[in-house]
């Protein structure tokens, strides 16, 4: 791997689509390697625009837009951090040889959306799943919910993050407005939901999955320890690594991993979501990027996800071992405001072993995360602790 010096005619670029408080990290992580980045997003100043050697605000989804940039800019690797994307000009320009997508074009056109990935998952790979139906319609999602996936069950748009526009319900007489709320929080204007069974399980876990060249130049597959996470409303609150579970459970989640990243192909890191019941396990999403509750490996890895994410781009060896437990919690917006300020930034810090990042987002929404806590301990049960009593102690104002 040769790198060059930024700003300058032999340095290496990369372009981010997508530049939040992942892409951030990932921007830092970059740089730190003498790479040249151009962080793209959909609103001015947001958090990797403020790191990034250049920056720039678009509808990612506008094809010519997107197509005109990239050959603008002419970047080596072009990585995708969000789903709305015109992911097929990526196909494109990763076909004429422009720019190498991370971790490939397929892979970004198959995660962006729900339908795509589960039907790989399910109907190619084989992995297990919950019984799940699409629908385009609420006359569809009627007849599937009947027709086989039952009570109770998750509504989600085909097209989201975060958990924004999901359900659970548990009647029929709570169909027609989970349908309605799943139509507003999807990325694109198309009726398409996913109907998923509810699986009984004891927890869920993030095994994030790292695709790297081994010395020889050859792809090689390694994980990180996995990731126990709290979700409500299908948006993470709280993380924590490592969870525990049985041998049997973990073997066969980093084969149901392996699979479908080896699947998927490509350099670069992975967040493979699994449900978890005793020594049974279900495969649920997976994300060709690094995920929101990995943030938890920034205080519990020699190399955090994003540093992770950032060496298997560039073919440089990748180092996934746990140095401690750790946690993270969320800080959120608490208000729907502009330009808001935080307190208490001295008391979070004065927790045993706690970190905080705050985001710099530029707008604060009530349920929105402007950052986290993070805390390091012997045990997962104190990080825990320690990450939520920090996050506690940073307050949002308006001044």
């Amino acid at each position: 791997m040769q790198i060059g010096t930024p700003l300058s005619s032999s340095a290496l670029k990369v372009m981010l689509l997508g530049a939040g408080e992942l892409g951030k990290e990932v921007i830092i992580s970059l740089q730190r390697y003498g790479v040249e980045v151009i962080a793209v997003d959909r609103y001015e100043n947001a958090p990797g625009h403020q790191v990034a050697h250049r920056a720039y605000t678009m509808d990612m989804t506008d094809e010519d837009s997107l197509r005109e940039l990239i050959l603008k800019e002419k970047p080596k690797y072009i990585v995708p951090e969000i789903e709305a994307i015109a992911t097929h000009v990526l196909a494109e320009l990763e076909q004429e040889g422009v720019a190498e997508v991370i971790p490939k074009a397929r892979a970004t056109q198959l995660t962006m959306n729900r339908e795509g990935i589960r039907r790989l998952a399910a109907e190619e790979l084989a992995l297990p799943t919950s019984r799940y139906a699409f629908a385009k319609s609420l006359n569809e999602l009627k007849i599937a919910i009947d027709g086989g996936v039952g009570y109770p069950c998750f509504i989600k748009p085909v097209m989201s993050s975060s958990g924004k526009g999901q359900s659970l319900i548990n009647s029929s007489n709570e169909v027609e407005a989970a349908w309605e709320y799943a139509l507003q929080g999807g990325r694109v204007n198309q009726p398409n939901v996913i109907v998923e069974e509810k699986i009984e399980f004891d927890f869920e876990i993030t095994l994030l999955t790292i695709r790297s060249l081994d010395e020889s130049g050859n792809i090689q597959t390694s994980f990180c320890e996995p990731i126990g996470h709290v979700q409500i409303s299908g948006d993470y609150v709280e993380s924590w690594q490592p969870q525990p579970m049985t041998e049997k459970a973990l073997a066969l989640s980093k084969d149901i991993a392996k699979k479908i990243t080896d699947n998927l192909g490509g350099r670069g890191i992975f967040g493979v979501e699994l449900f978890v019941k005793g020594d049974d396990v279900w495969f649920s999403e997976v994300s060709p990027r690094p995920h929101d509750t990995g943030m938890v490996t920034m205080v519990s890895q020699r190399q955090n996800e994003f540093e992770l994410h950032a060496r298997a781009i560039l073919g440089l060896p990748v180092n996934s071992e746990l140095t401690s437990a750790g946690a993270s919690a969320v800080i959120y917006g608490s208000m729907d405001e502009v330009g808001v300020s935080f307190v208490g930034l001295e008391l979070a810090l004065s927790v045993p072993q706690a970190e905080v990042r705050l985001f710099g987002k530029p707008e604060s929404f009530v349920k929105r995360r402007m950052g986290v806590a993070l805390a390091y301990s012997d045990s997962v049960a104190q990080a825990r602790e320690n990450a939520k009593v920090a996050a506690g102690q940073v307050k949002v104002i308006k001044e």
